[in-house]
């Protein structure tokens, strides 16, 4: 009995002992926040969080810790020996023990490593180490627009009006009409307006007049597109000599985004035509092929993984590209996915430059809204990353471009670096509208820089700040000041001075005269005027009145005249124009001698001929008021007197004088007009190989995307612009194309430079400085100098 009795307990002890035992294990599991934490974060965390995922491995929360490193799970919950953790935290193989540096853990630190997996490895219920990266939304948002405050309807006001009345915060005073001008001027065109603008926008008193101006800088799409072509160009790292161009081992697309900038591709099919590429557009896609052996991160595939990634979604995959990114949440196999995508062949993930062994398998970023099929064809392949990029429901693609677009007209992103769109934003709000309001527009850029430069935000004073605030601590208060790019420096070099270079060396097919999509056309034709139809005694002089109102200020005006055998051209009192030979009429720009009101236009003529001969004077105004023109030509309803103006006191209509040689000369005057109201077009630096001058002032070499350039002055700039040899050409050639214009002073001339160059007439003080340098007759060296002053001026450097 008692034997059975005994048999019986040990019988039972042989049941309940092993489903005992984790009952007792768990009274002695160490606790995870006290005792297993602090280990962790003080010996493990700083190499393996979400950041630097050493091996792939983050312990940041439970999700990542089970998820494991590179070659799988580090633990085995209830098996601490099978354990990878416990392997190598507790081996005497210095070469294998973690962590590496020091003398690693000690006993009682690796038994309650040990004591813990074998209880389970239990993490504490929403733990982490570190609080989670931002990650922004994927999808598209369309944000409640605030109430408008004081009549600013604009969307973009009503979302920073709020912003800073939240912030307590008033909002930066508006721009003068002359600074909008420059400002909107340079950043839609990369050209500054020219002096007769200034005048005539000045003296414009249209309440719509900045609307209008900034439709007319947007819709001349030739000034648009060359403009434009420097920010894509860096961007696409596209250029048109280089490294690759000579080898065969790059390929330009500048025929391809030419035409696309031109005519305002949609962005949508834009992005689409560079992912999946055809012949005119590949280049962007297939990189650099490097002469040599390349690091597992340049070949092409992953070039194409990088670039797609960091120009159409301001992502950075090429720490990713190498291993799993120390700077956001990017990990090896997704870049090798996205570059998997472009392969031809099957690609193998390599880890800093070590091969592993596994093929990457092709795939998109973002499966949540879609996923590409690895088993297709390259081309297919290609078709369904591009759809996923422009996907409806992927707000990446149009928040990255429009924050692009705001970075560039208000000096600095809504999220900042442009390039980091894994980054909070200042805004939310800002840039959700601007990347909705980008996809309702059918994707039309030109529609966001409208909506932009409509907006009071853009049309106020710059933001002012002794020392620029860190990054970290950025507060919305205005746009920030910009500095000229280099293309835009030497452009306004050639506007001042008309020297711009007649070849370019990009391969684009460009208009030769701009605005030939809307030639004006003239129907008026002038008639030969005098005082009488006799014969006119030689050196006889006769007097031409012509007076006229304006209601507004004209955009542009031009005149050509002509007399039997030579005139003066008289306006307001201003004198336009001479000329001593009636077969070469005289042709110039009047805008801004005209003003708002009565407008009185004089012809002194003379016969100069031997003897008594016929004589008669001719003239074909035409002005151009809100895109509309008109026309005045010499004709009975003229005014005619003998003699000089001070002689003039008795007016008789003018008569008209029909004479084939004369009339066969007037018949020109039209076209002549039309030449003169469609200017050639200038060379602009955004055609032209770089120089030393522009690599100076910081156009890159194109190599590597370039997002944003430099806005800090170095010191071979100053020197550059101090004394290098290539602007001090162009000056001197500028000084010399100056002196041949009609300038009647140096007053004038210094007024033409400040108007162009800074947007402004000079003060009282700079104007006798001027004059006092100049004198009667400014010789070339005295105007290069002058010409140099004003371009180091950081008021003409600086767009404010």
């Amino acid at each position: 009995m008692k034997f059975s009795i005994l048999a019986q307990r040990f019988s039972l002890a042989g049941v309940l002992l092993p489903a005992l035992l984790p009952i007792c294990v768990n009274a002695a599991e160490p606790d995870f926040i006290h005792e297993i934490a602090p280990i962790l974060r003080t010996n493990c965390f700083k190499c393996h969080n979400d950041t630097k995922k050493k091996a792939g491995l983050s312990i940041n929360d439970e999700a990542a810790f089970r998820a494991g490193s590179e070659d799988g799970p580090i633990v085995e919950p209830g098996d601490a020996e099978a354990s990878m953790m416990y392997q190598v935290i507790s081996t005497d193989d210095e070469d294998e023990r973690m962590p590496p540096k020091g003398e690693g853990l000690d006993e009682k630190q690796v038994s309650l490593i040990r004591d813990w997996i074998t209880a389970g490895a239990k993490w504490e219920p929403g733990f982490m180490f570190q609080k989670p990266a931002y990650e922004p939304p994927l999808k598209p948002r369309v944000p409640v627009l605030p109430t408008a405050v004081a009549g600013r309807e604009n969307p973009i006001d009503r979302i920073i009006d709020h912003y800073l009345a939240e912030k307590k915060l008033t909002a930066p005073a508006a721009l003068d009409d002359t600074a909008f001008l420059r400002r909107v001027h340079l950043d839609l065109t990369g050209l500054l307006p020219d002096a007769t603008e200034v005048t005539a926008f000045a003296a414009d008193e249209s309440p719509d007049k900045r609307a209008k101006k900034i439709d007319a800088l947007l819709a001349n799409n030739t000034a648009y597109a060359e403009h434009w072509l420097t920010f894509w160009n860096d961007l696409l790292r596209n250029d048109y000599t280089g490294t690759g161009y000579i080898t065969g081992g790059r390929k330009q697309i500048s025929g391809w985004l030419y035409k696309a900038l031109v005519s305002n591709m949609p962005y949508d099919e834009f992005v689409r035509q560079l992912v999946a590429p055809s012949p005119e557009s590949e280049g962007f896609a297939a990189g650099i092929t490097w002469r040599g052996n390349v690091s597992a991160a340049q070949i092409t595939p992953m070039q194409y993984a990088q670039s797609v990634g960091q120009t159409f979604l301001g992502l950075n995959l090429k720490c990713a590209s190498c291993h799993d990114s120390f700077v956001d949440r990017w990990k090896l196999s997704e870049a090798y996915g996205l570059a998997a995508i472009y392969s031809e062949t099957p690609l193998e993930m390599s880890r800093c430059d070590k091969p592993t062994g596994k093929m990457a398998k092709a795939a998109w970023l973002f499966p949540e809204i879609g996923t590409v099929d690895a088993s297709l064809p390259r081309p297919e392949r290609l078709k369904q990353l591009a759809a996923l990029i422009t996907h409806p429901e992927n707000g990446r693609t149009s928040r990255t471009i429009t924050n692009r677009l705001w970075q560039r007209l208000m000096g600095r992103g809504i999220v900042h670096p442009v390039d980091a769109m894994q980054s909070p934003p200042w805004n939310e709000d800002l840039l959700d509208f601007l990347g909705s309001n980008l996809t309702e527009n059918k994707y039309d850029l030109k529609q966001t820089l409208r909506l932009i430069c409509l907006s009071e935000a853009y049309q106020s004073q710059s933001e002012s700040f002794g020392k620029p605030p860190a990054d970290g601590d950025f507060v919305y208060q205005g746009p920030r000041a910009k500095r000229l790019t280099a293309e835009e420096f030497t452009d306004a070099i050639w506007q001042l001075c008309g020297i711009a270079p007649s070849k370019f060396d990009a391969p684009v097919e460009r208009p030769v005269i701009a605005g030939t999509e809307e030639l004006p056309v003239f129907s008026g034709q002038a008639s030969w005027i005098w005082t009488d139809t006799g014969s006119v005694p030689a050196g006889k002089i006769a007097t031409f009145r012509k007076k006229f109102s304006l209601t507004s200020f004209p955009e542009q005006a031009f005149a050509v005249v002509s007399a039997d055998n030579s005139f003066d051209f008289l306006l307001n009192g201003q004198k336009i124009l001479s000329g001593d030979n009636w077969g070469s009429p005289q042709q110039a720009s009047i805008t801004t001698a005209l003003k708002v009101g009565e407008n009185e236009i004089l012809i002194i003529a003379t016969n100069g001929g031997a003897g008594d001969n016929p004589a008669a004077a001719a003239m074909h105004i035409a002005f151009r008021r809100d895109g509309k023109w008109a026309e005045i030509v010499t004709d009975t309803t003229w005014e005619a007197a003998d003699g000089s103006p001070a002689d003039s006191s008795l007016w008789k209509p003018a008569v008209t004088i029909p004479f084939a040689p004369w009339d066969q000369v007037s018949a020109t005057f039209p076209q002549m007009l039309v030449a003169g109201s469609v200017p050639q077009l200038m060379v602009r630096a955004s055609l032209l190989n770089s120089d030393l001058l522009m690599r100076t002032l910081g156009r890159p070499n194109r190599e590597q995307i370039v997002a944003t350039r430099p806005d800090n002055l170095t010191t071979l700039e100053a020197m550059d612009l101090n004394n290098g040899a290539i602007l001090d050409k162009r000056l001197s050639e500028g000084a010399n194309a100056l002196l041949t214009k009609n300038f009647t002073s140096s007053k004038e001339l210094a007024f033409y430079l400040w108007r162009s160059a800074l947007s402004r007439d000079p003060t009282t003080q700079e104007m006798e400085i001027v004059l006092s340098q100049l004198g009667d007759k400014p010789t070339p060296v005295i105007v290069q100098d002058l010409l140099w002053s004003i371009l180091m001026m950081p008021e003409f450097q600086i767009i404010r």
